[in-house]
């Protein structure tokens, strides 16, 4: 099927109208071909049946933090695997990623003095867009690999297999009740930092810096328990949401239901203008709940936030007419390609209400680009007239990717830092704010990324390169770049 073609019927340029299948009514990027229509829809229709993974209660508690990070009230902090495979759901595995979260957050509120909104690419980002449906192994053309929901990594396994939906949900669900159970048994707990034992970090530096921090802490709920004022109910537990690229529409749709607004429904936004006329589409850019009840609303259960990537973004396209229609927070993905009339199309047709925080904007240049293109899209952000308040975001791994001599993709642990430590810049000098960051990371002791403290070379990837797709940051890495932002966000202060 061509990229280009729409997936059912013809496109209806003036179409208004929404639903969850809408989307198959347009041109779309990145398509799966199916041998076996039948096992899809028996696929489907199974997901359909199944409970909610996540529930409106709690997609309406992150989108009222973003409202807080939209304002400069919170700090964003957003990791996990960039390839999630079904392999990854077991204990120690969701264990080191909590961890490693947590200590990465205490160490971002320590250098923000403000709250941190954890979100977690975990539970459901099982698919990955590639650049080409086909890969040459040995002279031979087989399919690449697009994700556990998809296929396999081992070549005997690259067949596209409908039954993989069904198991991507229950994946999901396994590991999204293993972090709830760990965090109502008190892993998170603050009087207790300890716990959260630093791991495969050696670096006597690392582990005296966080230990500081831990300290401080202690001493801090010791006075308060002494003094009454512990308020020990908030203290031992915090939210983590899930998040994943909403590529696969099949799989959004499927788990996209139409339920009753939660009483917490409740988010500051702008008044709106008057109805603008989509260029591209030629529609009226309305909010597409607006003429359902008020009670109900159509939610992605899969997970709390989805963001949409930087090869599916097309205005005009199946994944933003998706997007358009669910109440979860939205993520953008904003790159070199990204023009300055599509960003703001985007968030007209995505955020029609301007609802604050409903849109995080995850802009993603490569260090030697981020100086010339964030202040241009900042700059059409603010002045568009149009009234959207959304998350500023730094996505500092993709647009740092690179080939060694010996063909292994890595990235720069210096150019990861270099382009968010300019992004924080740049948001001070234009007056905006830099809400957080979206890092590909994990909590083991991988050698995929090069530099920082350890020094890591190419001539190291090959010690602990486990990733099967894009490199990530390994443990001590991630907590030493938490600690370069904190170090900055305190210096600005001073």
């Amino acid at each position: 099927m061509s990229s280009d073609t729409p997936t059912n019927g013809s496109i209806d340029k003036g179409s208004k109208t929404w639903s969850p299948s809408s989307w198959r009514a347009k041109p779309i990027k990145q398509p799966v071909s199916y041998e076996d229509q039948a096992a899809v829809d028996r696929a489907t229709s199974k997901l359909r049946r199944l409970p909610p993974i996540c529930t409106p209660h709690e997609i309406w508690r992150l989108r009222r933090s973003l409202a807080d990070v939209a304002q400069g009230k919170a700090f964003l902090l957003q990791g996990g695997d960039c390839a999630e495979l079904f392999d990854y759901c077991s204990e120690n595995a969701v264990d080191s990623k909590i961890k490693l979260l947590l200590q990465m957050s205490l160490v971002l509120i320590w250098g923000s003095n403000k709250p941190v909104v954890r979100l977690a690419r975990m539970a459901g980002q099982y698919a990955k867009p590639r650049s080409s449906p086909m890969e040459t192994v040995d002279g031979k053309q087989i399919p690449s690999f697009r994700g556990d929901i998809l296929n396999g990594y081992p070549l005997e396994q690259r067949e596209i297999d409908p039954d993989r939906l069904v198991q991507a949900y229950f994946h999901s669900a396994a590991t999204l009740n293993y972090v709830r159970a760990q965090l109502s048994s008190g892993i998170a707990d603050l009087h207790n930092p300890l716990d959260w034992n630093l791991g495969h970090v050696g670096d006597p530096e690392l582990q005296q810096k966080y230990t500081t921090i831990v300290e401080s802490i202690s001493e801090s709920l010791r006075f308060m328990r002494t003094i009454g004022a512990d308020t020990a109910g908030q203290l031992e537990t915090i939210d983590l949401f899930t998040s994943h690229e909403g590529l696969l529409l099949e799989y959004e749709e499927a788990l996209t239901r139409k339920l009753r607004h939660p009483s917490n429904r409740n988010v500051p936004k702008k008044t709106a203008p008057a109805p603008k006329v989509s260029a591209l589409t030629g529609g009226a850019l309305t909010d597409p709940t607006l003429e359902a009840s008020e009670t109900t609303g159509h939610y992605n259960t899969s997970c709390h936030f989805i963001w949409v990537g930087d090869r599916t973004r097309q205005p005009d396209h199946a994944h933003i007419e998706y997007l358009r229609g669910i109440e979860n927070p939205i993520g953008i993905k904003v790159g070199p390609t990204t023009s300055v009339s599509d960003l703001t199309e985007l968030l007209d047709i995505i955020n029609p209400r301007k609802e604050i925080g409903k849109v995080t904007l995850i802009t993603r240049y490569g260090e030697s680009k981020v100086k010339d293109l964030l202040p241009q899209h900042i700059e059409a952000v603010r002045s568009s007239g149009h009234g959207h308040t959304v998350v500023w975001q730094c996505d500092p791994m993709h647009g740092n990717t690179r080939s060694t001599n010996s063909g292994i993709k890595t990235r720069s642990f210096a150019s990861i830092f270099s382009e968010l430590a300019n992004a924080i810049e740049i948001h001070k000098q234009c007056g905006t704010y830099l809400g957080g960051v979206h890092l590909e990371l994990t909590g083991d002791d991988v050698t995929e990324c090069t530099g920082g403290s350890q020094g890591l070379q190419d001539e190291d990837l090959d010690t602990r390169y486990e990733t099967f797709c894009d490199p990530r940051l390994n443990e001590k890495q991630a907590l030493e770049l938490a600690f370069l932002v904190a170090g900055s966000q305190r210096d600005s202060k001073a």
